[in-house]
């Protein structure tokens, strides 16, 4: 029998993941709900803490699903809402995300942006990052309607703007927006 999921956060506390194919939107989409919501709410990039943390390759066996894990955790059981994001291939990071959606005492959303190669290389061109990889690296990154197959789960369909996705996770996960830009507010203890 499996081990039931370690608690996490509170009752009160909002867990939205966002996954897709490189070029999809997701990145844009989360910084996007973070920004409205305003403070208390965490940011964790799975790019970030596997490429600039770890600096390691997305191969099985890794150790960036469990750093990805932790940092989700630490945030919801400090009270914050955590917008998370990344490719996550359903095949290496099923079993982490399943821990976080059983353990979360909150609300929890899962939401995959199902976005074609041929729209996903497109958008890559207009992205800051358009020269550190190539057509072909994404191209072998692909996976296609890579979804978890939870009932509950949104799918985002490819003509799905960041505007109608910002505004269907928000209402879908419940998470609240300040409607300040809070980044221009100086950061006082």
């Amino acid at each position: 029998m499996p081990a039931a999921p370690i608690p996490v956060g509170s009752p009160d506390t909002i867990l939205v993941c966002v996954r897709g194919n490189s070029g999809s939107g997701k990145s844009s989409i989360a910084r996007e709900l973070r920004r409205r919501h305003g403070r208390g709410c965490a940011l964790v990039e799975q790019d970030y803490l596997r490429r600039i943390v770890l600096r390691e390759r997305d191969r099985p066996g890794g150790a960036a699903p469990a750093l990805i894990a932790q940092t989700v955790r630490f945030a919801l059981d400090h009270g914050y809402h955590v917008v998370l994001e990344g490719i996550m291939h359903s095949s290496r990071y099923r079993s982490m995300l399943t821990g976080l959606r059983d353990g979360h005492r909150g609300r929890s959303l899962f939401c995959y942006l199902d976005v074609s190669l041929p729209e996903t290389l497109r958008r890559h061109l207009t992205r800051p990052q358009a020269t550190e990889f190539t057509a072909e690296d994404m191209s072998s990154w692909y996976a296609t309607h890579d979804v978890l197959g939870w009932p509950d789960e949104l799918v985002l369909p490819e003509p799905t703007t960041m505007e109608e996705a910002v505004e269907a996770i928000v209402a879908a996960a419940g998470l609240p927006q300040t409607g300040l830009d809070d980044d221009l507010l100086p950061i006082v203890p």
